[in-house]
């Protein structure tokens, strides 16, 4: 029998079988991802642009815009650890969702400016207003559906739907304006949607309840009493010594101070590293000190617990290993791949394949904005009486799109030739995403549904064959002559399935090998591992132009073919034993 009265009336007034809240967080979702995905794909176009023509921008190399945005795209995956901390402890979810949401509206404010400082601070503030937001929108999620486990997948996957639909509308969107009206304006557009998503998300505050407050001590209590030791004789206490608490704060100095000094050192000049140990850079050895004093923390805490939690563990970390080569592969789609479609992709069309792109373009837009337009329909039927300003405000974010979409496709079918812009070709994944989810999940409903470690090494493999793809499209490519389309798109395709086939697993598995009361600790070292491979990609990325020089653009794509595919087949081998580490976890 269910207790909570406030919750029983969340679920009143279904929309498509689910509580009308769940569509607020949806439509919340949705405008944080389209504004996070929108300025994501600009800025190192921004960055490498020419300082000259209609659209001038910084004109950096790909080196030093890539190592910025690998500090940001790392710094991205650490704040969310601490922005959870706070929300949990002091303000709750629901504030810290909103506390985030503005502070990245004013990072997006700040980009618009366009000024090189000013760009500085608004990456920063989405960096800390990302740490609030993206930890505790699951959190009221979770805590919404905390009484009712057989609706989460369902409730999960419209979430994630909504993920998916807004990095398609922020990319296509904000990369059209940019391109056709300046890139502030693309920035601007961003932060224009982060507000307004804020405003309704806060405006249905009444739907919600008490979900998202700051937690009563009586609910922190009974959080602890089902994770209670004696619960579960494995789950033996493992405190946290001060050696413990040293090592964690120094290899994290040392790793911010790696992160910052990256980009410090290339585009300002100024290295904290400038000196040599033992034959090795400065910056090389520091980081080397920092990975074995993190090692020897790992380890050392690892030796302290039972057999089997040890094992299961182990069997985490190793997945969070080969979590770094995928992510260091797949977020090229951010850096390099960017740049590739920009300047070496055949992006020109005339005549009939004009008109066929038209028409995709046309049906890629108008079709999914007919269906969440449908859903904000029903949402609004719902709950109009209650959260009336909310879904006005939700009213006020369609028309905008409508009316920029609507532009953007008779502008297109206006002209008689055209060239797709490179920021297009990003919204591919998500297309992808939402086509093909579906599909892989009924695969893993059936007998064929393989192991974790088959499907990791599986989706390192596929995704290498995107980058394969990539490389025998580029090969004996001349300078200044480009490769067809056809090749990105397909790149694209095995990139996300790739992606469908690893990366719902690595979360699944950490939930259900580690103990409840070490889920956190371990949960921050797997966005640790994602961090790190983002940084690799950006670091690597920024080397296209360099490795294209020196060898060839195929070199530059076999790296990310041969890379990701040895550490597929090696995870694969490492089945028998990944099967002995979890100890019957499937």
């Amino acid at each position: 029998m269910i207790q909570n009265t406030s919750e029983d009336q969340f679920f009143k007034n279904p929309v498509l079988g689910q509580p009308a809240g769940l569509f607020v967080l949806f439509f919340t979702e949705m405008w944080e991802r389209f504004s996070f995905y929108g300025m994501r794909i600009l800025l190192i176009l921004f960055l490498t642009a020419s300082i000259t023509g209609d659209n001038p921008g910084w004109g950096w190399n790909a080196e030093n815009a890539g190592s910025l945005y690998g500090t940001y795209a790392l710094l991205l995956y650490i704040t969310p650890i601490f922005g959870g901390i706070i929300a949990d402890r002091y303000i709750g979810y629901s504030w810290a969702v909103v506390v985030g949401s503005i502070i990245m509206t004013l990072g997006h404010v700040a980009m618009f400016l366009e000024t090189p400082f000013m760009l500085y601070v608004g990456l920063g503030l989405l960096v800390i207003g990302t740490g609030f937001f993206k930890p505790n929108m699951t959190s009221i999620l979770s805590e919404m559906y905390k009484e009712y486990p057989d609706k989460k997948d369902g409730a999960y996957t419209i979430f994630y739907m909504g993920v998916n639909a807004g990095a398609f509308f922020g990319m296509m969107l904000c990369g059209y304006l940019a391109s056709n009206l300046g890139w502030r304006w693309g920035f601007g557009l961003a932060g224009i949607f982060m507000l307004l998503g804020t405003l309704q998300f806060w405006m249905a505050k009444p739907l919600f309840g008490s979900v998202g407050d700051v937690p009563t001590k009586e609910k922190r209590e009974a959080a602890i009493a089902k994770t209670d030791i004696s619960n579960n004789p494995e789950d033996t206490p493992n405190p946290y010594t001060l050696i413990d608490y040293s090592l964690i704060g120094i290899s994290t100095i040392i790793g911010l101070l790696y992160a910052f000094n990256d980009p410090v050192s290339k585009i300002g000049g100024f290295d904290l590293f400038d000196f040599t140990v033992w034959g090795l850079d400065g910056s090389v050895f520091v980081v080397l000190v920092g990975l074995a004093l993190f090692l020897y923390l790992v380890i050392s805490r690892l030796l302290r617990y039972t057999t089997v939690v040890r094992d299961r563990m182990i069997a985490v970390i190793i997945f969070a290993f080969f979590t770094i080569f995928f992510w260091m592969a797949f977020e090229q789609g951010a850096s390099s791949l960017v740049i590739f479609a920009r300047d070496n992709v055949d992006r020109t069309l005339v005549g009939t394949s004009l008109t066929v792109f038209n028409t995709i373009n046309t049906l890629l837009t108008v079709v999914p904005l007919v269906i969440i337009s449908w859903v904000l329909f029903l949402l609004a039927k719902q709950t109009w009486k209650k959260i009336t300003a909310s879904n006005i405000v939700l009213a006020i974010t369609f028309v905008i799109v409508w009316a920029i979409s609507l532009w953007m496709l008779n502008n297109e079918f206006s002209k008689d030739s055209s060239e797709i812009d490179p920021s297009w070709f990003s919204i591919l994944n998500s297309f992808f995403i939402i086509a093909l989810a579906s599909t892989i999940s009924k695969l893993w409903d059936s007998k064929y549904n393989p192991s974790a470690a088959v499907k990791y090494g599986l989706g390192l493999i596929i995704m290498a064959i995107g980058f394969g793809l990539l490389a025998y499209g580029s090969y004996g490519v001349a300078t200044g002559v480009k490769v067809s389309m056809l090749w990105l798109v397909l790149a694209y395709l095995f990139h996300t399935l790739g992606e469908l086939f690893l990366s719902p697993v690595g979360l699944s598995y950490v939930s259900k090998l580690v103990p409840a009361r070490m889920i956190a600790f371990m949960f921050g070292m797997w966005y640790l591992a994602i961090a790190i491979g983002n940084k690799l990609a950006a670091v690597l990325g920024g080397q296209i132009e360099n490795i294209t020089n020196a060898y060839s653009l195929s070199t530059f794509f076999l790296i990310f073919t041969i890379v990701p595919t040895v550490a597929g087949l090696l995870v694969i081998a490492l089945n028998p034993l990944m099967k002995k580490l979890m100890h019957g976890v499937k």
